[in-house]
């Protein structure tokens, strides 16, 4: 589902980190890395973009480490400084700090996220740990914390512009969450727990990594795969020959609990062989089994938020949020939970009743539902997924729908560039001109899937928008799409359009990033904030103006038919409550984990889950959560503990925001400009509840996304 894309800033820097620099510095003149390191010196290519042709992965761990090293001398300069603490000898000289560190982590998520090895992840389980240290040498630095304090305190005096006096109350308040004002013994404590943490969050993204490759259904009947199209037939060979399993069939696991050809396999047993490859796939009693790395996490966790004067993590991480606390998520989840699951009641009789009607014999379970409610969804809107993905075209959907769709709001236009070295062949790079045909950032887009990359969809920076640092903005996206079979078109669902629209609002929000400081830049805002306008740009992708340059038939060239067109429309509220329903469940099985007071013994995995689903009436069982515990790699690897709320929260903004656009003439340049200015370029310059009442003229309204989802507008 396409919502649900994570930003990987990376598992390390996300989880430790906010001095995200841009990678400026001119090179590590005094330090030990060799000059023949390719990150001894900031890239010469345009925009700084990574050497990727010059990468060795042996390059990593000294530069990482002399990156610690560099950046930990230049904080110790900052707290030792013998004058008065002020704006620029503290808060910018500490912005100023850790390039080098900056420079090589983001190419290093890049890679551990889009194109790992053994030899990566090696890595990444090593500097983890150290990674952690570093950052706790900085928010736990005493010396430093008075500087910002003293400044803080007299902030009102000091007359700042907005932006900096932002800079000054949030670095204030990561501070405090971090720890600042703890006692030296408490402090020891919590680095020992952030250190253990750190290892284990990177332990699990490579355990769940493995295990999902070795979860992939290998089938070895071709009457087994009855109802796949002949372009997933193919796909499915060709990954079985590639991983030397000639005359079979392999169909890899997505990241999610559901998988895409559970919507088409006729074979009933195929279904559920595959329904529980991806159900147990780190559940299997092996060194990728996960459950104990995340019992322990979850009681890290736990004695962190304690240590912190919280009573749980929850609490603590909700601090910096739109939501602030616990309770007004729950508050906001009673409002959407009864109708959901009513909802999903209602589309299980439905298809119950179907498989009644076809004498089916056996009662619904997780691994029918896709199969059966495509057939009711052929029955009710007579639409067929394989109808219309000759339609979509990546290449077309990107360049024609996409793109184009930024060139309409925003006067952006896109040149590809073949001159930019890649990390892997499919990579492909667009130098960004804005609507004066001034060139200001390059593009990277990945979109099929690979053994050796993360599940999901993600955007991220390889360099970061700075104008204190003179950076402009070098954005990626990743996805997971099926690799066509050689001499095929890469023909993707709407599902997948909607991901890549998604994907480009990320995108968008970094590309329009205007920020003097790189903290406060672009997608450095809080959890419920970030998606809002990424899942806002997907409105585009069913615009008239857009959708008829992008949907296309491959073969005849032909526009899809306008009758085509309109069951598209009438399906898109097919299936509402069961896809609010398994997100609602991850969302709120997340916060259950995160809400956990007693972290005098280890949770049993299972046992929590199902208590967790019963508490919060999410305990449908033909209705899975989208992710188990176990493969929760949002909560447990890429940052977004007790935060996975935020693709609902920011559902409501974006629904709100969209009905402004709807009343004010829907797609235009004035529109788009509007956004961009008051939205999309403002990174976290202010506090965002009156960022989105500036923009939509009051807060949040959830009636517009009841609306979208087909739910009940009286609660």
């Amino acid at each position: 589902m396409r919502q649900l894309s994570v930003i990987p800033l990376m598992v390390l820097l996300m989880i430790f980190g906010s001095f995200e620099n841009g990678g400026h510095s001119k090179g590590n003149v005094n330090g030990s890395l060799p000059p023949s390191n390719p990150f001894f010196t900031e890239s010469s290519l345009p925009y700084h973009a990574p050497p990727f042709d010059k990468i060795k992965d042996t390059d990593f761990k000294p530069a990482l480490e002399e990156g610690i090293k560099e950046q930990l001398a230049e904080i110790e300069k900052i707290a030792d400084n013998s004058a008065a603490p002020t704006f620029e000898n503290t808060l910018v000289a500490m912005e100023k700090s850790g390039q080098l560190l900056t420079r090589v982590n983001n190419v290093f998520n890049v890679l551990t996220g889009a194109n790992t090895n053994p030899e990566l992840q090696k890595i990444q389980e090593e500097v983890a740990p150290k990674l952690a240290a570093n950052q706790d040498a900085i928010y736990l630095n005493s010396k430093l914390f008075k500087r910002i304090e003293t400044i803080y305190n007299n902030r009102i005096k000091l007359k700042t512009d907005d932006e900096s006096n932002r800079l000054i109350e949030y670095t204030y308040q990561q501070f405090l969450l971090a720890g600042a004002k703890l006692s030296d013994a408490d402090k020891t404590n919590l680095k020992r727990l952030n250190e253990e943490e750190a290892s284990l969050s990177a332990k699990f993204t490579n355990q769940l990594l493995a295990a999902a490759k070795a979860g992939a259904l290998v089938v070895s009947d071709s009457s087994e795969l009855a109802g796949l199209s002949k372009a997933d037939f193919d796909a499915y060979a060709q990954k079985a020959r590639t991983n030397k399993l000639a005359g079979k069939w392999l169909i890899p696991l997505q990241n999610t609990t559901q998988q895409p050809a559970l919507q088409s396999l006729s074979n009933r047993t195929t279904r559920q062989r595959l329904f529980e490859a991806s159900w147990n796939r780190a559940e299997k009693k092996d060194s990728n089994d996960t459950r104990s790395t995340i019992a322990r996490m979850a009681q890290i966790r736990i004695e962190k938020a304690k240590l912190l004067g919280f009573p749980n993590y929850a609490s603590w991480k909700l601090q910096d949020q739109m939501a602030k606390t616990p309770a007004a998520v729950e508050e906001f989840f009673a409002r959407l939970v009864p109708s959901a699951t009513a909802k999903a009641r209602g589309e299980a009789a439905e298809i119950q009743a179907l498989i009644d009607k076809q004498n089916g014999g056996f009662k619904l379970q997780p691994w029918d539902w896709n199969y059966y409610a495509e057939q009711v969804r052929k029955e009710k809107y007579n639409l067929d997924e394989n109808e219309i993905k000759p339609y979509f075209e990546l290449n077309k959907v990107l360049e024609n729908g996409v793109f184009y769709a930024a060139n309409q709001l925003y006067g952006l236009t896109f040149k590809e560039r073949h001159d930019i070295p890649v990390y892997q062949k499919d990579v492909r790079v667009f130098e960004v001109f804005d609507k004066d045909n001034s060139s200001f950032a390059l593009f990277y887009c990945d979109y099929y899937k690979r053994d050796n990359k993360s599940g999901g969809a993600w955007m991220s920076n390889m360099v970061n928008q700075s104008k204190l640092l003179g950076t402009k903005p070098v954005i990626y996206n990743v996805c997971n799409f099926t690799e066509p079979a050689p001499g095929q078109p890469a023909l993707i669902s709407f599902d997948d359009v909607t991901t890549m629209f998604h994907e480009f609002g990320h995108a968008l929000h970094g590309l329009f990033a205007k920020q003097q400081y790189p903290s406060l830049s672009g997608t450095n805002v809080a959890r419920d904030f970030v998606e809002f306008p990424s899942q806002f740009n997907e409105h585009w992708a069913l615009d008239p103006a857009v959708f008829t340059k992008y949907a296309v038939h491959y073969k005849t060239g032909q526009l899809m038919p306008a009758a085509l067109v309109e069951k598209i429309k009438k399906a898109a509220s097919f299936n509402q409550g069961y896809k609010l329903t398994e997100l609602l469940a991850a969302a709120a099985l997340d916060m259950q984990w995160h809400t956990l007071t007693n972290a005098d013994s280890l949770q049993d995995v299972d046992k929590f889950e199902t208590a967790a689903l019963q508490k919060t009436h999410l305990d449908l069982p033909e209705v899975p959560t989208r992710y188990r515990s176990s493969y929760f790699l949002h909560i447990w690897g890429n940052g977004y503990g007790a935060g996975y709320y935020a693709y609902l929260w920011t559902k409501m903004l974006e629904e709100d925001a969209y009905s402004w656009f709807s009343e004010h003439g829907g797609l235009s340049r004035t529109n788009g400009q509007r956004f961009r200015d008051m939205i999309l370029s403002r990174g976290n310059t202010e506090e965002y509840g009156k960022m989105f009442r500036d923009f939509r003229g009051h807060d949040p309204n959830i009636e517009p996304m009841q609306k979208a989802l087909g739910l009940p507008l009286k609660n």
